[in-house]
């Protein structure tokens, strides 16, 4: 399977890669090429430039909470139809789960894609040494083939010439091209990152400036030869857990509404397709516009996203709460992550200590804090069947959030939904009863496909 692709990689975080990435893209579909984007690692935010600026979902891979194998199919399914593959890495290219553990790393990544990787490097106050960096990182793993480099925030052409010259006598492979210094192509963060594109408004300046600058700065001709340069990849057939396999017998596909607007925007693509694969249409609602859930419904999926930002305006929307307490009191199967579980607290405390009324399902209030609650890689287990897992089932996921969970009610219905493993095992997480599960822990489906399989079982008998 021929499928032309680049990792761009990054020596650390922060180096600009989500801006290289961005700019090659909006580049490449300038040059009139289909551009698939995808991201190495679990973030969510990222995906969604890529989006804006290919037209074509972006997805996410990640060899620590999918099997690498599952991931080379993902991609595989993900790049059909599209004429070059650019994947944007994560952290540092050998930064993964742990210090001695290359697993969620972009380097373990391009192995498992055998993809050819352009490493950028902030050259700011930077001259020969460069050259040192590069053949540090070209030599740390021999397996992992860096065939580019791209420089960024150059001071001047004089600047680059200095780098470029010392990389290439010493290195043996090409400087594909370089960005100036520019805030202007910087783009705003706030505490879990960039801020996503759907609250940016229009973007069709920022990315046209962004891929003049690109296509000004680097060699696009130069960056296809390095894709085309990647082997051939053998088709995989897709195993059953991710193969179309309708659930049920019923004529017409069970509807799944998913939470999608400002507040709610963080999903993993992949793990709405194995809904869709397995018979569900996802029938999307904004708990911040509208007055209620869509018509029909036999579940509920509130994925993560900014809830704090918007607090003001979900707490003013009275119908849309009721709505779901309305399809909780009947037995509707409702799935929250995250920013989700925020939603269906009692109440969301900003930082100024002002208190907003969410949808008031779960036993405690969520108060924001400056401090970061909690970030990385998490396995969990069932501590007892829920709507997704039978108890003792796992999954895996990833976590991050700067909020904090405040006990004001004793709910006998409600349990601790997980048991987490590993580096915090033994931590409860989450809260479950009947029809209802929601954590602060994203999971990827892809990690337990029968995940997908239960929850739509349960929404069956809802239908």
């Amino acid at each position: 399977m021929d499928i032309p692709r680049i990792v761009i990689a990054g020596t650390h975080s922060g180096v600009g890669k989500t801006t290289i990435s961005v700019g090659l893209m909006g580049a490449f579909r300038q040059k009139g090429f289909t551009v698939q984007g995808f991201k190495a690692g679990p973030d969510f935010i990222d995906p969604g430039y890529h989006t804006v600026v290919t037209g074509r979902i972006s997805r996410n891979l990640d060899t620590w909470m999918v099997d690498p194998n599952v991931n080379l199919e993902l991609f595989q399914k993900g790049a059909t139809g599209a004429d070059i593959s650019v994947i944007e890495g994560v952290m540092g290219l050998y930064d993964g789960v742990s210090a001695s553990d290359e697993r969620g790393s972009t380097a373990h990544l391009s192995k498992v894609l055998a993809s050819p990787v352009v490493l950028v490097v902030n050259a700011e106050s930077l001259a020969r040494s460069a050259a040192a960096i590069v053949l540090g990182y070209m030599h740390f793993d021999p397996d992992v083939r860096i065939a580019g480099v791209i420089l960024n925030r150059v001071a001047g052409p004089r600047h680059y010439e200095m780098v470029r010259d010392a990389i290439e006598s010493k290195c043996r492979i090409p400087v594909v091209g370089w960005l100036k210094r520019d805030q202007e192509l910087e783009m705003p963060e706030r505490h879990l990152g960039l801020v996503p594109a759907g609250e940016r408004g229009d973007l069709s300046d920022l990315f046209k400036k962004l891929a003049a600058r690109i296509a000004e700065g680097i060699d696009l001709q130069e960056l296809i030869r390095i894709a085309k340069s990647a082997p051939k990849l053998q088709p995989v057939e897709f195993p059953p857990t991710l193969s179309p396999i309708p659930i049920g017998a019923r004529a017409n596909p069970v509807r799944i509404a998913i939470a999608r607007d400002e507040a709610f925007s963080f999903y993993y693509q992949d793990n709405l397709d194995m809904l869709c694969s397995r018979g569900a249409e996802l029938v999307e609602f904004s708990p911040l516009r509208d007055p209620g859930l869509p018509c029909d419904v036999a579940g509920i999926y509130i994925g993560g996203g900014f809830p704090e930002v918007f607090a003001a305006s979900l707490a003013a929307n009275e119908h849309m709460k009721e709505c779901i307490r309305a399809a909780d009191r009947q037995g509707i199967p409702i799935y929250a992550e995250c920013g989700g579980l925020m939603y269906l607290s009692q109440a969301i405390i900003d930082l100024e200590g002002r208190s907003y009324p969410m949808v008031g399902l779960l036993p405690v209030k969520v108060k924001m804090q400056k401090r970061l609650a909690a970030l990385g890689y998490v396995e969990v287990i069932a501590r007892e069947d829920n709507i997704l897992m039978n108890a003792g089932e796992r999954a895996r996921g990833h976590e991050f959030h700067y909020s904090d969970l405040i006990k004001v009610d004793v709910d006998p219905r409600i349990h601790r939904a997980y048991i987490f493993q590993g580096k915090k095992e033994g931590r409860e997480e989450g809260f479950a009863r009947d029809n209802l599960l929601t954590a602060y822990t994203h999971l990827h489906f892809a990690s337990n496909p029968r995940l997908v399989d239960n929850f739509l079982k349960r929404c069956n008998q809802k239908a």
